[in-house]
């Protein structure tokens, strides 16, 4: 019994870390920010999130993205098995 229960405990902590991407260009960084806390991805992120709209906020375009799925985004996909799985966007606008 202790076996397995070391085991499971094992598999949480390997799968627990959270996973974060970060695009970067070379135009100057802005103020203004573009943030979606839950975007829909489904089928462990295989159907992505509709794209991120930032015409009208960012008219020089984008400095910076970042992508994360946070402990909160993750538990999410745990809880709906995977079907749901939805994840964090940062947009930085550039100057």
């Amino acid at each position: 019994m202790r076996k397995q229960i070391a085991i499971v405990m094992c598999c949480l902590f390997v799968t627990a870390g959270c996973y974060h991407a970060t695009i970067e260009t070379t135009a100057t960084p802005s103020t203004v920010l573009i943030e979606q806390g839950f975007a829909s991805s489904w089928i462990y992120g295989l159907v992505p999130p509709s794209p991120v709209e930032t015409a009208a906020k960012c008219p020089n375009g984008v400095a910076k993205i970042e992508t994360q799925i946070s402990f909160v985004n993750g538990l999410v996909g745990v809880l709906t098995l995977g079907i749901y799985t939805p994840m964090s966007i940062k947009v930085t606008c550039a100057v």
